[in-house]
């Protein structure tokens, strides 16, 4: 069965097996805050000094002596370190802790990590909506500019893939553009029209791609009547492929503050998940980001 809402997440994670993430430079308050709300769904691993982690563990009430924590050898990139973990079978997925996403991400792409599966990496953003029958994803909002053609299929795949991870058999993508009519001067909806041919021929497996498709319509199927716009699947998107990161960083925060979502977010195309959450996330955005990190490995 699909994962419809956060609620449904945590159950699958609470039945399984505990996760253990490795926390990257886990000296950062709102990290060690992130993974110590979590505790009921998820082991943590802390990488980084000893010597900076236990003060800030001491001041959030935690006694360090309860944490396991794993320092780098000489100049061993924290990430690389925390990659050993991944690949002896200690940890399961990543979270970054205090250093910069670039940093984080430098480190996971080195070849020592053993990381890399070879395409692009993207973020996603998953919402649960107070209107909305299931969860909604934005993707790319965090990661990848401008994406070209090339770059939007593996952002498409990579999307695809997590959400078979979660149970979902045909997710529906809606490849977002301003209108819905094939404009050469807006590539956007150049791009997303061959990314619907390229899902009829099936070549990113088991998904239904529909575009070019204006937000309004991907979301509100009595419209389609109204603007002569006919699709199977209006109304019932998983994924909202945007064409750019300024308009999914937009619209994924739209639907946290302004609609009133609740999000967790992603990093996807390595060979586990990456939880980034942001200094300003709630405390239960940060739960759901490490649930969902647990839920898909």
């Amino acid at each position: 069965m699909p994962i419809r809402n956060f609620q449904e997440l945590i159950d699958k994670v609470k039945g399984g097996r505990k996760r253990t993430v490795a926390l990257v430079e886990a000296h950062d308050e709102h990290a060690l805050q992130a993974v110590i709300h979590a505790g009921d769904i998820v082991n943590a691993i802390l990488v980084g000094s000893k010597e900076k982690i236990a003060p800030v563990l001491t001041s959030l009430g935690k006694n360090p002596a309860d944490y396991e924590i794993v320092e780098p050898e000489g100049d061993t990139h924290p990430s690389v370190c925390a990659a050993g973990l991944i690949h002896a079978g200690r940890a399961d997925f990543l979270m970054k802790g205090k250093l910069m996403t670039g940093d984080m991400l430098k480190g996971v792409l080195k070849p020592e990590s053993g990381l890399r599966k070879g395409g692009l990496m993207s973020h996603i953003q998953l919402t649960e909506m107070p209107k909305y029958p299931k969860l909604l994803a934005v993707t790319d909002g965090g990661m990848v500019t401008y994406p070209d053609l090339e770059q939007k299929k593996q952002i498409v795949e990579n999307a695809v893939g997590f959400f078979h991870s979660l149970g979902y058999i045909r997710p529906h993508v809606a490849a977002l553009c301003a209108i819905e009519k094939v404009n050469p001067k807006m590539p956007e909806t150049v791009d997303a029209a061959a990314l619907k041919e390229l899902s009829e021929k099936g070549v990113f497996g088991d998904c239904y791609i529909e575009g070019p498709i204006s937000y309004d319509l991907a979301m509100v199927p009595q419209l389609s009547p109204v603007k002569g716009y006919s699709s199977p699947v209006t109304g019932d998107f998983d994924i909202l492929l945007v064409p750019e990161i300024t308009a999914g960083n937009i619209l994924g925060k739209c639907l946290v503050y302004t609609a009133g979502g609740r999000m967790a977010g992603l990093v996807l195309g390595c060979k586990v998940p990456i939880v980034l959450t942001s200094r300003g996330s709630s405390a239960d955005e940060k739960y759901f980001s490490l649930a969902l990190g647990a839920g898909c490995v």
